[in-house]
């Protein structure tokens, strides 16, 4: 009867702590939306600001939706919360896992999901800062005459975010292969011949995700490629040198 009793309450007392996690994470998230919500205009303005350097002279950005003028700030707005506590977020999550982890796991788990923010962040600047200007001038130079290059704010909105999601991705590789060498899924061996594969995968993924030009292609796939070896790198340091034949 005692066993059975303590494994309900074992679950109701984890499922208590997640509660007050994802509470913690939610009361955060929305203290710091409605602290930037005065300066949402702000925001979108430093968010647009790669197209709008690149647009013809007396082009502008237009709102096809009536609510769009507003809506699209408050997401940028939102966006821009769910970065900054990020940290928090992640720590929330920490918290919550690390009592059912070893100690091996603990040092490995908390300089990884450190890194995975850190790296998110870094391929989003990377984007930002290297590749939208790039895209947007060809994108502005191949613009046929009599066409006004005028961008839906919603859409220009969905587009950078997904850009955002997929350069930040791609600064995950070395996590990921790190992930993968520490669980003994694949040796170093194994990820130094799938070298030929990793580089026509790269380029693959650049190709599907960026506009249909070489140098926007090759901003995403050079990266992809020296983050795998980075990994490699590190595998050597850190993680499991394990063969084949062992």
């Amino acid at each position: 009867m005692s066993e059975h009793s303590a494994e309900p309450q074992t679950l109701i007392t984890h499922l208590l702590e997640l509660r007050r996690r994802l509470v913690w994470v939610a009361a955060v998230l929305l203290l710091c939306f409605f602290a930037l919500v005065p300066f949402a205009q702000n925001l979108y303005t430093f968010v647009a600001q790669p197209l709008m350097a690149n647009l013809p002279a007396g082009s502008h950005m237009i709102a096809t939706d009536v609510i769009a003028p507003f809506f699209v700030p408050i997401k940028v707005t939102l966006m821009a919360a769910f970065l900054l506590t990020l940290p928090h977020t992640l720590y929330q999550i920490w918290a919550f896992i690390a009592p059912g982890l070893y100690r091996h796991e603990k040092r490995l788990i908390f300089p990884l999901v450190l890194s995975s923010f850190v790296l998110f962040i870094v391929g989003m600047a990377f984007a930002y800062f290297l590749v939208f200007p790039v895209i947007f001038k060809f994108l502005a130079g191949v613009t046929p005459d009599g066409v006004n290059m005028a961008t839906d704010i919603d859409k220009y909105l969905s587009f950078i975010l997904g850009m955002f999601v997929a350069f930040g991705i791609t600064f995950e590789v070395p996590v990921v292969v790190i992930l993968l060498n520490s669980a003994g899924i694949i040796s170093i061996e194994q990820l130094k011949s799938a070298r030929p594969y990793v580089i026509v995968a790269a380029f693959v993924i650049a190709a599907v995700v960026t506009p249909p030009d070489v140098i926007s292609q090759t901003l995403l796939a050079v990266p992809l490629i020296v983050l795998y070896e980075l990994g490699i790198v590190l595998c050597r340091l850190w993680g499991k040198p394990k063969t084949e034949t062992e």
